[in-house]
């Protein structure tokens, strides 16, 4: 009988955390409603900043486990959540931001992953933000297919046409192919939507990290996974680390209608995009980033907060090595495009107004207008060709050809033999007397342009 039990409660806690799935999976998470007195106490952290005692953070990592190492943090959220209010904000932090992490110096923050594991990330987060980390969820993203399957797919208003083919991927082959509009997505589908490059780089792929957690959110608080939920706790098993007790499962599951009914506004971290060599960094802006902090729990930058955060600006800004291209100026359009529609809130009862959605869409056609020049276009970057520095030497000679130049990578593989640029048809004049072999491919939006760099560039 005892172990009957036992039994029984393990399966509610893995039960429980599949019911707040969402959560795990896209950063929707929140933090548990404990009764009792509602009077602010507020915590003041080593940065300054206070925070109200109905306010939590949590942080959400998705790793790409490898075999060969520990891997890197692929998506980084920290969700704050009001207790009281039922109100939730999503801060997505750039894989790519530059930051301080304890014994390693200034590096990318997915490489605290490699470094630290869930730990060291957290307090490289914390000592980002201002703010301490009530508790993290760690997801496999490998299992991010199963799982979607496993919910019977999910439906997602993909924004514009995605088209991309590398027969060359090291996963066998790779053919992203998504047309705009409403479109039901299993695993396979969605991991394309997401895992989908174009010019705003990284900054695009947050905008469609968002996107895609809403699509998640109103599926999971749908009458239609409550069928599913024996799968998808099979599949959250082996997929979902968390140090989130249970009694703070059953609170969020009691949340997550009201954050839903309040729509959820997603954020990035305020900064400005920058290579050095072949390697992309997103420079915070560490004033404007805990100022957002400090709104989200509705407070403002005390004294002590404010000399802080210069502080730490200033010893930020000492470390930034020599050779560091800013990107300030002509990245611009692309992070700022990104950022409206990272700031959409989740739409409250699941779907949105048509008559808004159709506006949008047709607000969006007028924006992506034919490019009148090549100043116009945002062109990433990546270096597949295993020649160190090209790609820094190609944004170097499109950019003072007048491209706007968004970001540069590099890539998963280091022998790709032709040089390619994925745009769309109306950029091909811009492209044209590159001094450089190369193929172009008709992909992406008027304005935006990926070029994948071969060993034949140099």
């Amino acid at each position: 009988m005892r172990v009957r039990r036992r039994r029984r409660r393990n399966f509610t806690r893995v039960y429980i955390l599949a019911a707040c799935l969402l959560v795990a999976l896209a950063g929707v998470l929140a933090a548990s409603f404990m009764g009792g007195s509602q009077e602010e106490n507020p915590v003041v952290a080593e940065s300054g900043i206070e925070r109200p005692d109905d306010y939590m953070h949590v942080m959400v990592m998705g790793v790409d486990r490898r075999s060969d190492d520990a891997g890197r943090s692929d998506t980084l959220m920290v969700v704050t959540v009001n207790k009281t209010t039922g109100k939730a904000e999503i801060l997505s932090l750039p894989r790519d931001t530059r930051v301080r992490i304890e014994d390693n110096g200034y590096d990318k923050i997915n490489h605290a992953y490699a470094f630290g594991g869930s730990k060291l990330t957290r307090k490289t987060v914390e000592e980002l933000l201002g703010v301490p980390m009530d508790y993290y969820v760690l997801v496999d993203i490998k299992a991010f297919e199963r799982i979607i399957d496993a919910m019977d797919g999910i439906d997602i208003d993909v924004e514009k046409r995605m088209y991309y083919e590398d027969p060359w991927d090291d996963n066998g082959g790779l053919v992203i192919d998504l047309y705009p509009g409403m479109q039901h997505m299993t695993g396979d589908r969605a991991i394309q939507y997401v895992r989908y490059r174009d010019g705003e780089g990284d900054i695009g792929r947050i905008g469609r990290q968002q996107h895609f957690m809403r699509a998640v959110m109103d599926k999971m608080l749908s009458p239609a996974i409550l069928p599913k939920l024996p799968q998808l706790v099979e599949e959250i098993r082996s997929a979902v680390e968390t140090d989130m007790p249970l009694t703070e499962m059953v609170a969020l599951a009691q949340l997550l209608p009201s954050i839903r009914e309040h729509g959820m506004k997603s954020v990035m971290v305020p900064g400005k995009p920058a290579y050095l060599e072949d390697v992309s960094y997103w420079l915070p802006d560490i004033m404007s980033l805990r100022e957002l902090v400090s709104k989200q729990m509705e407070t403002e930058l005390a004294d002590k907060a404010l000399a802080n955060a210069e502080k730490v600006k200033a010893q930020y800004d000492d470390s930034l090595p020599k050779g560091l291209t800013v990107m300030a100026e002509n990245a611009d359009g692309a992070v700022n495009s990104a950022a409206k529609e990272a700031a959409k809130p989740a739409d409250g009862n699941g779907a949105a107004d048509t008559d808004t959605r159709e506006a949008a869409k047709e607000e969006q056609v007028k924006q992506v207008a034919k490019a009148d020049g090549p100043g116009g276009i945002s062109v990433l970057i990546i270096n597949d060709s295993g020649i160190n520095g090209a790609a820094a030497r190609l944004a170097d000679r499109l950019r003072a050809k007048g491209f706007n130049v968004t970001g540069v990578d590099t890539g998963r593989k280091s022998d790709r033999s032709h040089t390619i640029i994925v745009t769309d048809s109306s950029n091909t004049e811009w492209f044209y007397g590159m001094p450089f072999p190369c193929t172009i491919m008709d992909g992406g939006e008027p304005n935006e342009a990926v070029v994948y760099i071969g060993q034949d560039y140099e």
